[in-house]
């Protein structure tokens, strides 16, 4: 099974790109949504989160309080990679599980959606990688268009957008970047469905050659093999961004 990594930053347009791939009938796992599971109520994930950041965190009936944890997560680094430490491991094991779950169905391509995949480390895994791109006023213009009404200040989402790793740094990662410099009141751009359109076509031309089919069999019905196919994918992704590193600090 080959598993696409989709990233991108605060309102870059990640998620409308998601849904696109999904019209599209591309299996997607949306990380943001195994995210809420793992934090439901009474969840081991939630008591820590509470240990860490204090009970101002919950709501009336003991369930999250998203736009409080994120004013207390992202006001500082420290307290950032606070969340992301507790948070991580109990999305990974969520995410390992959905992945036996269609390897088990014989799915040949999944797209595994976060905003984390770099800082986490899971674009390692990744046998291509997508990173959707706009300039920073615009992630800030986007934000405040979709949150002020839940409270969202001009200062929290620059605070926000300060505590997450750079676009400019995260597209050194990317196989594929998509572009998504278009006015935030556009909720499906035609230059954007473009992009992943032919995104689309070109996996759907590769899932049909001979060489793919063997590879996406051997993977399936070996899973010894399948495993040193994702060792090799790992090893193959690291020499890259080393490369990648090395040649822009030349």
């Amino acid at each position: 099974m080959i598993i696409v990594g989709l990233s991108g930053g605060i309102a870059s347009g990640k998620s409308t790109v998601s849904r696109i791939l999904q019209e599209n009938q591309i299996p997607l796992i949306d990380l943001d949504v195994l995210a809420r599971v793992v934090v439901q109520k009474g969840s081991p994930t939630l008591n820590k989160l509470v240990k860490e950041f204090g009970p101002t965190i919950l709501n009336q009936d003991k369930s999250l309080n998203r736009a409080e944890l994120g004013r207390l997560a992202f006001s500082s680094k420290d307290r950032t990679r606070a969340l992301n430490k507790i948070t991580h491991s109990a999305i990974r094991r969520a995410l390992v599980w959905r992945l036996l779950q269609l390897w088990f169905t014989g799915t040949r391509r999944v797209v595994v959606d976060t905003p984390l995949l770099i800082e986490a480390g899971l674009y390692k895994w990744c046998a291509e990688i997508i990173i959707v791109r706009c300039d920073e006023s615009q992630q800030l213009k986007r934000m405040l268009l979709r949150d002020q009404e839940k409270g969202l200040t001009e200062a929290d989402a620059k605070s926000r957008l300060a505590a997450q790793m750079p676009l400019s740094k995260k597209v050194s990662y990317a196989d594929v970047v998509i572009e998504n410099g278009v006015d935030a009141n556009e909720s499906s751009p035609p230059r954007l469905r473009a992009q992943v359109g032919a995104l689309v076509s070109r996996w759907r031309h590769e899932s049909r050659r001979t060489s793919f089919i063997v590879l996406w069999l051997l993977s399936w019905l070996v899973p010894p093999f399948g495993l040193l196919y994702g060792l090799v994918v790992i090893y193959l992704r690291t020499r890259r961004q080393k490369r990648r590193n090395n040649s822009k600090q030349a």
